[in-house]
C-alpha cells in the first residue's frame, strides 16, 4: 500500500488522485466540524467553495455554515466551529458549508476514488475503513492559507502509523508521508502540546476559539468517517455499518 501526503491543498495535482482513495484533512477545523455535524444527526454537509455558492445552494430549513479566515460569514447560521453544530440546529437537515481552506481542499479531491474526511477525532476510524478498502492513498493536508499547517501533517503522521499497523502490506511513503510519521511518532506522547505552539492554535486561541482548539484534539472519540459521495454531497459511512456488510 502507498500511502502519500499532500502539504496543503495548493499543491495537490490531478496526477496525485488518479486511482488513489483520498482522505482530506483539516483538523482546524471543517473535518472537525463535518464529523460533529453528521453525528448530531445532520442528514448530509454540502461542501462549497465560494460564499456566492453557499447562498445560491440554500433553500427552507437548510443550514448555512462557514468562515473566512476563521471568522463567521456574516447572515449565516453558523461559522466553522464544530460546537456551534449541535442537534438542537442541525438534526435532520443539510448544512451547506464553506471554509477558507477545508471545502476548497474537499472539492479538489474530488477527482479520487474515493473522498473521506479525517481528522483527531476520526483518525482511526478513518483509517480501518482505508484498510478494509485495500488501496493507495493520498492524504491531503488542507493546511492553512495555502501553508502546511502543524496539525494537520501530525493527524497525517497518525493516520499512517495506525494504517502500518492494521495492514499486513508493507506501507510506503513519500518524503513528508516520512516525515509527519517521525514527527508524529517522536511527538504522539506529547502531541496535543506540540499543535498548541502551531501557528493554527495560536491564532484560534487569539481570536476567543480554545474551546474549539481542545475539541478538535480529542484523539478517536467518533466513529464517524465523512465521504464525499458522487453528487458532491457528504455523508457519514460508520466503521460499524460499513466494515461488517
Amino acid at each position: 500500500m502507498r500511502i502519500d501526503v499532500v502539504a496543503s491543498v495548493s499543491e495537490v495535482r490531478s496526477e496525485d488522485l488518479v486511482h488513489r482513495n483520498a482522505v482530506v484533512i483539516d483538523v482546524f477545523r471543517t473535518s472537525s466540524t463535518i464529523v460533529t455535524a453528521l453525528a448530531h444527526g445532520a442528514a448530509c454537509v454540502i461542501p462549497v467553495e465560494t460564499v456566492p455558492q453557499a447562498k445560491q445552494l440554500q433553500y427552507e430549513d437548510m443550514i448555512l455554515g462557514g468562515e473566512r479566515f476563521c471568522k463567521k460569514i456574516t447572515g449565516f447560521d453558523a461559522g466553522n466551529s464544530p460546537l456551534e453544530y449541535t442537534k438542537e440546529l442541525i438534526q435532520g437537515k443539510n448544512v451547506i458549508l464553506t471554509t477558507t481552506s477545508g471545502t476548497r481542499a474537499l472539492i479538489k479531491a474530488s477527482k479520487a476514488l474515493t473522498v473521506f474526511s479525517a481528522s483527531f477525532l476520526n483518525a482511526r476510524a478513518c483509517a480501518e475503513i482505508l484498510v478494509h478498502l485495500d488501496r493507495d492513498v493520498v492524504l491531503l493536508c488542507a493546511g492553512s492559507q495555502d501553508r502546511f499547517a502543524l496539525e494537520d501533517g501530525l493527524c497525517a503522521g497518525m493516520l499512517i502509523d495506525d494504517l502500518k499497523h492494521m495492514t499486513q502490506q508493507q506501507v510506503r511513503s513519500n518524503d513528508l508521508g516520512i516525515t509527519v510519521h517521525q514527527a508524529y511518532l517522536h511527538n504522539k506522547d506529547q502531541l496535543k502540546k506540540i499543535v498548541y505552539e502551531g501557528n493554527e492554535a495560536k491564532r484560534l486561541i487569539k481570536q476567543g476559539h480554545a474551546l474549539d482548539v481542545d475539541y478538535c484534539l480529542e484523539m478517536n472519540s467518533s466513529s464517524i468517517v465523512p465521504v464525499l459521495e458522487s453528487n458532491q454531497v457528504i455523508r457519514p459511512w460508520t466503521t460499524k455499518k460499513d466494515l461488517h456488510n
